[in-house]
């Protein structure tokens, strides 16, 4: 990844708003990274992208689980209120690889709690959306966003 700019404001992007060019560049760098194409005429080829704009994009467009590696991420979750939640919640994070480093739980009123965590991504074993995933998988989970990210 080329060093960023502290001039340029980044964006975090829902995958299904963005224009095809974009998505078939991620698609192009992703079969480059696991070996599935022997070079960038062979990639572009396989996702039915023009070379020129896999050139103008590759350089400026990530993964979301690529620009949080090795960061900070922030999680906001609203949970029910029931005994071993949070005990539960933290287990999916640390089987992930994660470092917990602040915690933050309202009191829970309606049988609803808000709770704030703060990662170390440094050793996360998997991708964020893998754990992301994981998390809303839990039965007592009813939201889950990323609030931040960044080093």
């Amino acid at each position: 990844m080329k060093q960023q700019n502290k001039d340029h404001k980044f964006f975090l992007v829902r995958e299904d708003v963005l224009p095809e060019a974009m998505r078939k560049t991620l698609d192009a760098k992703e079969l480059l990274e696991r070996g599935k194409a022997e070079s960038v005429h062979d990639a572009v080829q396989k996702v039915d992208l023009s070379r020129s704009a896999f050139y103008k994009y590759r350089d400026t467009i990530f993964p979301f689980h690529t620009v949080v590696k090795e960061r900070i991420i922030t999680l906001f979750f609203y949970i029910e209120d029931r005994s071993g939640t949070l005990s539960e919640l933290l287990s999916v994070v640390a089987n992930g690889g994660c470092n917990v480093l602040t915690i933050h739980q309202t009191i829970p009123l309606q049988g609803r709690a808000n709770v704030t965590l703060s990662l170390n991504t440094v050793d996360m074993e998997i991708t964020i959306d893998s754990l992301l995933e994981s998390l809303r998988k839990l039965e007592f989970v009813e939201k889950v966003e990323v609030l931040s990210s960044g080093g």
